[in-house]
């Protein structure tokens, strides 16, 4: 691992920790049931998170490639569906050679979940996640198509724990003609132990597979943990993230392992 990949980690870490012990008083059960409604990715409740990704070991000069996904979440309640609109807006910083990076936004990422209103356990959401061509530089950065295709949500509580996953599959529907056509498969399950207090130790790896590149180019495959901290950041509640992951697979130029920073302001 890294010295700086590291080094963020044990900073945020502190941080989470300090953080804790000064809400620890005010934050109590409230804290922790907010903790299992966070963990509900189709949950009636307005966040925004922001998610720094250092990934290291990236690219033919082992460099690192910077991530910051700003994801806004937003539901939309009804009688008897609600629909949870789910949003990725990608920053990004890739090296390009032995020194050089293309830095700029890269392609939208939103997925909209038609879920049951009434509470159920488990609790589910299906709709179509769709990929907008709004990479500020197309060529490095984006895949210059507007793609399209299902998404489906599962989610299950039981005692301290929850579980579930998110999962889609997009294809390109038209764009620019000289780039090579989409079919990307994106999944992310999630497990949590929810300690008390607001406190959670947990995984969240994101697995994508690109169908279109050769056999032993198509998967990234991480393992880690994650641990996050119900608080307040003045008077917003918010939940603060530190995590790991190593690949146990990537394609040749892929990265070898992550750090994960997460501020996520909460509006319940």
């Amino acid at each position: 691992m890294k010295a700086q990949a590291l080094f963020l980690m044990l900073v945020t870490c502190c941080w989470l920790a300090l953080c804790g012990a000064a809400a620890a008083q005010e934050a109590g059960g409230n804290a922790g049931a907010l903790a299992k409604q966070i963990q509900n990715p189709i949950a009636n409740l307005v966040s925004l998170p922001f998610q720094y990704n250092y990934n290291s070991g990236v690219g033919s000069f082992d460099r690192h490639a910077l991530n910051l996904n700003v994801q806004p979440v937003i539901p939309f309640p009804g009688e008897n569906w609600n629909i949870i609109s789910r949003t990725i807006i990608p920053v990004n910083s890739v090296p390009i050679d032995s020194a050089g990076s293309a830095f700029g936004f890269g392609d939208i990422n939103l997925s909209l979940f038609w879920s049951p209103a009434k509470p159920h356990n488990p609790t589910w959401g299906v709709g179509p996640a769709i990929i907008l061509p709004t990479a500020s530089n197309p060529e490095i950065l984006g895949a210059g198509k507007l793609s399209l295709g299902p998404t489906g949500v599962l989610f299950y509580k039981v005692g301290k724990f929850t579980m579930g996953g998110v999962a889609s599959n997009v294809w390109s529907i038209f764009g620019d003609s000289d780039r090579e056509d989409v079919n990307f498969f994106f999944a992310q399950y999630f497990i949590n132990f929810n300690i008390g207090s607001g406190w959670a130790l947990g995984s969240a790896p994101i697995i994508t597979c690109d169908w279109t590149e050769p056999s032993g180019e198509q998967w990234s495959i991480p393992w880690g943990l994650q641990l996050s901290k119900v608080t307040h950041l003045g008077n917003r509640p918010a939940n603060l993230l530190a995590g790991y992951y190593y690949y146990s697979e990537s394609p040749t130029l892929g990265p070898e392992d992550q750090v994960r920073l997460q501020v996520n302001l909460l509006f319940p």
